[in-house]
């Protein structure tokens, strides 16, 4: 069978039964997005293997098989990956969320996305204008402005109100 020919037969039984699968994988995993991640990679394992399974009475049954088959391969990794942190214990240098920890990340939210990312690097991280720029690839003079923007908007939100009695 050609390439054209594998490409379009998958292509048919993807437009007839991706929607069913995604339904079905969606019941047992609890979770749309993993269904639809499990089933678009057993379709694409379904591409390097038409020559065999074109000739199943049911492609679509083992596409599905496969699709459980990594949701299960899943499951037992973050599983397995679970396990390993607490066989290891948190580590050292995680702490509970203070108020003031929560305030800044409040914070930070109000920014776009680019003040943020400056911020982030240069304030938290401790790296110098230079290399934010370098990082972010936009000029120091850019990482500037969205600092001193950035510090403009944040201000207010974190300023302490100090009363007097």
């Amino acid at each position: 069978m050609s390439t054209t020919t594998t490409e379009d037969a998958v292509a048919d039984l993807y437009a007839a039964s991706c929607a069913r699968l995604v339904g079905i994988v969606t019941l047992a995993a609890g979770s749309r997005a993993e269904a639809e991640e499990c089933v678009q990679e057993a379709f694409i394992q379904l591409l390097r293997r038409w020559q065999q399974v074109s000739r199943y009475d049911d492609p679509e049954a083992w596409v599905r098989a496969v699709a459980f088959r990594l949701l299960s391969n899943r499951r037992r990794k973050a599983r397995n990956g679970i396990r390993a942190v607490l066989r290891h214990g948190t580590p050292d240098d995680t702490q509970a969320p203070t108020g003031d920890r929560i305030d800044v990340m409040r914070a930070l939210q109000q920014l776009p996305l680019t003040q943020r990312q400056v911020v982030v690097l240069h304030y938290l991280n401790g790296m110098a204008v230079d290399d934010v720029a370098r990082t972010l690839e936009v000029a120091p003079g850019t990482v500037k402005s969205r600092l001193s923007r950035a510090r403009d908007t944040l201000a207010p939100l974190l300023r302490e109100e100090t009363f007097h009695a």
